[in-house]
């Protein structure tokens, strides 16, 4: 009888629940803020497809003696993955993808296969904006460094002035790995939050007369530029900012595979199955990152305040370009397509597109917004391998 009495006693000391009351409350706060996100995917439907797994990777990791994700395998400054793949636990297998850079390159892979850049070609201008766009990262970066944050550490903040989730995961990963899950989590829930960040920006900033402003339809792309495009950008930005590609080579390669017109089983894999299967690695291994001792801290906070900063920044640099573009050309540019310089597409491209129907029924700003939509996917890309190169 005694011996059953020990082995009572060994499972209560072993369960999650003896550990919450013991040695680990803070992470009842962390289920907290699972709960709160998984909420806000599922019911909210904020960006849904990545937040559901990151809330459930933060709940899985939180919870006690689960043993599905072991920090310490990662605080190491030389990664030993033998030893990750003999004693780690399931989501420590899958964030390998992470650490090695893999599933952000692959998700860019799917993103080119599913993205026309067609506007951006036919109007080139829209590079200008999608730069233009780029400004948060910037000035959140030189933010950071008066905070008190380290280069590295300061970079990967300012990147999520980009809205772009998987850029801002590879440059983390490598350079701050250690603030991944708070990066990730303010990089993702900032591009949820367009429809409600950018639409006061815009009334701010953009008079009304402005945001009625017509645009003629863009003209329409061939075949053959379609092609050429990608593989032209990957030569040039290639040879100029080598750290940059793997990410935009991926996202070149993926449009190629859609544009080229022979590929089209590739293609359809890229949009589809392989970008759903690594959309749940990535998320739920990222989520795992945000264990308590990481997210709980102050420098949490700042990291969300310094990313909220940087993505309004960057909108608000699209806009006055957008504003300048329209006084230049004596009113036919309509400055509200420089909102979506961010690189969330499509939906900073719908916010412009809704926006400009609200100011005037017949504006149909949805092709103009696209352009540069897409120019901030590769601004943000060029970016994050910018500050790769230098910190990296």
């Amino acid at each position: 009888m005694s011996d059953f009495f020990v082995k009572l006693t060994e499972l209560w000391t072993d369960s999650g629940i003896y550990a919450f009351f013991t040695a680990e409350p803070l992470k009842l706060v962390m289920i907290a803020i699972a709960c709160l996100l998984l909420f806000l995917g599922i019911v909210k439907k904020y960006e849904p497809l990545l937040l559901v797994g990151i809330a459930f990777g933060m709940l899985l990791s939180n919870l006690p003696n689960s043993n599905v994700y072991t920090p310490s395998l990662w605080s190491q400054a030389e990664i030993n993955y033998a030893t990750v793949l003999q004693q780690g636990g399931l989501i420590d297998i899958l964030y390998i993808g992470v650490k090695t850079g893999i599933y952000p390159c692959l998700i860019f892979m799917g993103v080119g296969a599913m993205t026309d850049f067609g506007p951006l070609i036919a109007s080139p201008r829209s590079f200008l904006l999608g730069g233009a766009a780029q400004i948060g990262i910037y000035l959140a970066f030189f933010g950071a460094i008066l905070l008190g944050f380290n280069g590295n550490q300061a970079a990967s903040i300012g990147i999520i002035g980009g809205a772009d989730g998987p850029t801002a995961i590879w440059l983390t990963k490598s350079l701050a790995p250690e603030l991944l899950g708070p990066i990730a989590i303010a990089a993702y829930s900032y591009m949820a939050l367009i429809p409600v960040i950018q639409p006061p920006l815009m009334k701010l900033l953009i008079t009304q007369q402005e945001g009625m402003i017509e645009m003629p339809q863009t003209r329409n792309v061939s075949k053959a530029e379609k092609v050429i495009f990608p593989i032209a950008i990957t030569i040039i930005t290639s040879l100029l900012l080598p750290s940059v590609a793997p990410l935009l080579g991926c996202l070149m390669f993926g449009n190629l595979l859609k544009e080229c017109g022979v590929t089209g089983r590739l293609s359809d894999t890229a949009q589809n199955a392989l970008m759903n299967i690594i959309t749940i690695m990535l998320g739920i291994s990222v989520g795992a990152t945000a264990t308590a001792e990481v997210f709980l801290d102050w420098g949490t906070l700042g990291i969300i305040v310094l990313g909220l900063c940087a993505f309004v920044l960057s909108t608000v640099g699209g806009l006055l370009l957008g504003k300048l573009m329209c006084w230049i050309t004596k009113g036919k540019v309509n400055p509200l397509i420089g909102a979506a310089g961010v690189s969330a597409v499509p939906m900073a491209a719908r916010v412009v597109h809704n926006e400009g129907i609200r100011r005037n029924p017949n504006n149909y700003l949805l092709m103009h917004a696209m352009g540069p939509n897409v120019a901030g996917v590769i601004g943000s890309a060029v970016a994050a391998g910018f500050l790769m190169a230098i910190f990296g």
